[in-house]
């Protein structure tokens, strides 16, 4: 049923992850020569800098926090399948944890775009896939009670 514990965990994920895509994951300033750089989920702005193109396609990271947004909110409407729910929670897990890889993968290539011996700060959007990851967690840890519930009925049937 919609109502259950494990669909608020799946929206309170959905809207973690669709977040991500709005805040900015990680910035850097050089004191010195003014120069900032700010990751994006869809790429790096900057200021007073020319961006380098060997970065890479940043916008990779927007796609797989969107994905999994996605495969959450599909998630909830799967109630009658709790099968494909957990199938869907493991998805979920591959991306959020994709995210998160490519989020340090990015973060560390813009270290070495600006000032290398400055470190550059993770900011409120960088943790967001963690929160996520611990709700996908709990919404499989409920999903999975509900079909063990289910099959003790079937057997007591």
């Amino acid at each position: 049923m919609i109502q259950r514990i494990q669909s608020v965990f799946l929206a309170l994920l959905a809207l973690a992850m669709g977040s991500v895509l709005f805040l900015p994951l990680w910035h850097k300033i050089d004191g010195l020569t003014q120069q900032e750089l700010t990751l994006g989920a869809f790429g790096f702005a900057a200021k007073g800098l020319e961006l380098p193109t060997t970065l890479g396609p940043v916008w990779l990271i927007g796609v797989l926090a969107g994905a999994s947004a996605a495969v959450a909110l599909a998630e909830i409407f799967q109630f009658r399948n709790r099968t494909r729910q957990q199938v869907l929670g493991q998805l979920n897990l591959l991306l959020i944890t994709a995210t998160l890889g490519a989020m340090f993968y990015f973060s560390s290539k813009g270290e070495q775009a600006l000032n290398v011996k400055l470190e550059g700060q993770f900011l409120t959007g960088f943790y967001l896939p963690t929160l996520a990851l611990l709700l996908n967690l709990l919404a499989s840890r409920f999903i999975r009670r509900d079909e063990q519930l289910v099959r003790s009925m079937d057997r007591l049937r």
